[in-house]
């Protein structure tokens, strides 16, 4: 055992643990001027330094938290998973290109239905397997199949076969063409671990091949990694253990990492955003992508199974307000559609809808009703506002009669217990590389993360169409139209894209460059970042 594995260890019981964090919200008013007093300016490395131990709070942890890539459910388990236990075959680099990452190259037929990706040679597993093709096909099989109940169960669909030719090469046919294939495969659920005998994988032990290897794993409050010393990436992983925990409360993750309990936390409390970038002992970094806020409707559920009734709900809530109030001014209008301006297909010429009671109020005539109550479910681990926002919602709401009634509900569970389950409630998402990935994910028919449960066969049929389609042109039109499609006729009122806004310690050098697929450098921090 590795000096580096014996030290993570000792760790369990010498580092700060979560009911301190929360002990310390009480206070964070009066720390706020006394930490900024005591900052002291960075030094910056010019080269990565290997050592120390890495503290960051995440959002979105549950204690029904799972290894299993297939179940992972939000970005906590995201970065446990995917940014520190694993890899995936390929990789979204800083800046924003694809790059191989398991695999070291790959190609296609002419007609994009047909993939061959070269592994890389000479990787380990953590417990010293060797990676080969097998570990790949299985590894993504393990999300295939009628039974399965993966949240990237849509993704892969459209395997139609998978095998291993020899130890490093792995054959994909695909039913259908698809351009952007290589891009799906960095999705973070899509994680490669080592196949079993029979064909299954070994999630449960989190051996993977990535750069940190799991130590302890404590469901919804706290993880544990340690520096993989035999990590095939050399230039990756500088500190010597990571401590990753689940941390809701953003008063308290805000006060850990000002009074130094944290080297770094994700959504950073837009309202003192500009507090903390006066104080030279932290680092705001905020990056502009896709994200964006969603309140989604099951669409099959009686009174939002009328498109009517969705569009006056589109119609009553201000924009502008949650793009001041809830971001801050952090992110852009969004129009209740998922493609955002950083997607290559964007649609900025379709009218941008704004705060119309009057609209709204006609709408809910046709709906069939003079005036509505309709209960919205939201935690703000939903995102950071989304209880303000569904008050601010309410507001606006009632000069077109619409009558919402606020539920609040628990941070833990939420994405278990509430989101897919009620008929209304907040979410929301990173965004995705590419249009194909955004709308497969979350708004083709039966997919496992169709949070509005829509379906739609116009949208469908244009979704495997655009996917195959290699005419730049024709795929922008279509890409085009299915935004108008879900704008229209879709179930979830989307008002702003929100930039990720993070914050770290000055002490730890974030790269000038950092990717904005998703938060903490696209999950990618503990591999990227290190204490200068």
């Amino acid at each position: 055992m590795t000096r580096t594995i014996e030290r993570a260890k000792q760790l369990r019981t010498e580092k700060i643990g979560r009911r301190k964090f929360l002990g310390h919200t009480a206070t964070v008013a009066a720390s706020l001027p006394l930490a900024m007093s005591m900052a002291s300016p960075a030094v910056y490395a010019a080269a990565p330094k290997k050592g120390g131990v890495f503290r960051q709070a995440i959002t979105g942890g549950s204690t029904g938290d799972s290894l299993d890539p297939a179940k992972v459910l939000d970005m906590y388990m995201a970065n446990v998973s995917f940014g520190q236990l694993r890899n995936n075959m390929t990789e979204i680099a800083q800046d924003g290109t694809l790059v191989g990452e398991l695999a070291e190259g790959w190609e296609s037929t002419a007609d994009a239905m047909t993939w061959t990706f070269k592994l890389r040679r000479g990787v380990e597993f953590h417990n010293g397997k060797t990676l080969d093709a097998a570990d790949v096909v299985a590894s993504l099989n393990h999300h295939r199949g009628e039974d399965s109940e993966s949240a990237a169960k849509s993704i892969v669909e459209p395997i139609a076969d998978i095998r291993a030719d020899g130890n490093d090469t792995v054959i994909i046919e695909l039913s259908g063409g698809s351009a952007d294939f290589p891009f799906l495969l960095s999705d973070f659920h899509l994680s490669i671990c080592p196949a079993n005998q029979d064909g299954s994988i070994d999630w449960e032990s989190g051996v993977g091949t990535g750069g940190y290897v799991l130590e302890s794993f404590d469901p919804g409050v706290k993880v544990i990694t340690a520096r993989n010393p035999n990590y095939w990436k050399e230039d990756r992983a500088h500190f010597d253990a990571i401590q990753t925990l689940f941390v809701p409360d953003v008063v308290a993750r805000t006060n850990a990492l000002l009074t130094g309990d944290l080297d770094a936390i994700t959504r950073v409390d837009l309202k003192t955003a500009h507090l903390l970038t006066r104080n030279s002992a932290v680092q705001v970094i905020e990056t502009t992508g896709n994200q964006h806020f969603t309140l989604p409707m099951l669409t099959e559920v009686p009174p939002y199974d009328e498109n009517h009734l969705r569009l006056a709900l589109k119609h009553a809530i201000d924009r502008e307000q949650w793009l001041e109030v809830i971001a801050r001014g952090y992110g852009k209008l969004a129009n209740d559609h998922p493609i955002g301006p950083a997607n290559t297909y964007y649609d900025g010429d379709i009218e941008q809808r704004v705060h119309d009671p009057d609209k709204a109020r006609w709408h809910l005539k046709q709906a069939g009703h003079d005036s509505i109550d309709l209960d919205l479910h939201v935690a703000n681990t939903a995102f950071e506002g989304a209880v303000d926002g569904a008050q601010l919602f309410q507001s606006t709401a009632k000069a077109a009669g619409i009558n919402i009634n606020v539920v609040r509900e628990a941070n833990d569970g939420y994405w278990s217990d509430v989101w897919q389950k009620k008929p209304w409630c907040a979410s929301y998402w990173a965004g995705r590389a590419t249009e194909d990935w955004m709308f497969s994910l979350v708004y083709a028919s039966g997919g496992a993360w169709n949070e509005t449960h829509w379906s739609n066969e116009k949208f469908d049929k244009l979704l495997v169409e655009a996917r195959a389609e290699l005419d730049t042109e024709k795929r922008r039109s279509m890409y085009s139209e299915m935004q108008r499609l879900v704008r229209d006729e879709g179930g979830a009122v989307i008002p702003i894209y929100a930039s990720f806004v993070q914050a770290a310690s000055a002490k730890v050098h974030v790269p000038e460059q950092i990717a904005n697929n998703l938060e903490f450098d696209g999950h990618k921090n503990v591999e990227r970042w290190w204490f200068s």
